[in-house]
């Protein structure tokens, strides 16, 4: 039958729009759940559509507070944990020394082992050596939990690169900082820019590993945790929706400026 035919010459194709399909589909709920206006306490069902909550985003007390405590803490994170991990991935790729292989092996830990057994292990270090809970320790949770994940993506990237475009830098009589900065860097850029986007997203949204480690301090994911016990207001759909657009319009942005680069290289 032509139609059986249609479907098994696009299977493929099917199956990834259906894939990514179920994977929208929660945001689309929280979308369209950020313009209703619930009876009750809970934003669970469909009332009275509505742009109150537009309007104040940060018309539920601390909502505001813990996301611009989240925003602090995935930036600096991100600048930690990327730093750490391109120097890292750079020397896992570079050089020769004694265990290097066991340091490849260990890279990976954080990212099979599970969030609540690291988030465990880092209370536990933690109150060992008395430190106080709050901002600073997750902060150093979250670079120790995000380095793995831009070692990884650096690593890949740097594995990729031609060593002979560096070797033709200093037969050019480039200074290894010259090299580095004009040949290696933008060269390593991408998977350097896929590691730190990474390491952001993963700790905005991280919930196990702070709620282990955060003492008093609330970020905007146990905000949340918290407002579903007692009623979600709708204003957490309004950020949830905004954070999600400015996520797609980034991925947009950077394919429209890959796609010209190719086109201007191909002319």
């Amino acid at each position: 039958m032509p139609a059986l035919r249609w479907i098994r010459r696009n299977l493929v194709v099917i199956a990834g729009l259906l894939t990514l399909a179920y994977m929208i589909l929660p945001n689309i709920v929280v979308m369209v759940f950020s313009f209703n206006k619930p009876k009750g306490r809970f934003n669970y069902s469909w009332q009275q559509f509505s742009l109150e909550a537009w309007k104040d985003p940060c018309g539920v007390a601390d909502l505001c507070g813990s996301l611009s405590l989240s925003l602090q803490i995935a930036f600096w994170a991100t600048l930690g944990a990327t730093a750490l991990g391109t120097m890292i991935a750079f020397a896992l790729v570079r050089y020769r020394f004694r265990a290097r292989g066991a340091i490849n092996s260990l890279i990976f830990l954080p990212m099979a082992m599970p969030e609540v057994v690291m988030a465990a292990s880092l209370l536990t270090l933690f109150l060992n050596m008395g430190a106080q809970l709050g901002f600073w320790t997750v902060l150093i949770a979250h670079i120790m939990f995000c380095l793995s994940f831009v070692v990884t993506a650096v690593k890949a990237r740097v594995m990729s690169m031609d060593p002979r475009l560096e070797e033709a830098a200093r037969d050019l009589y480039a200074s290894p900082v010259q090299t580095f900065v004009r040949v290696t860097l933008p060269i390593a850029a991408p998977g350097i820019a896929a590691g730190a986007l990474l390491a952001f997203a993963l700790s905005f949204d991280d919930f196990i590993i702070t709620n282990f480690n955060a003492g008093s301090t609330v970020t905007f994911p146990m905000f949340v945790w918290g407002s579903a016990q007692r009623g979600t207001p709708v204003q957490i759909n309004v950020i949830g929706t905004a954070m999600f657009v400015i996520a797609v319009l980034m991925v947009l942005v950077g394919q429209l400026i890959a796609s010209r680069r190719k086109s201007n290289a191909r002319n």
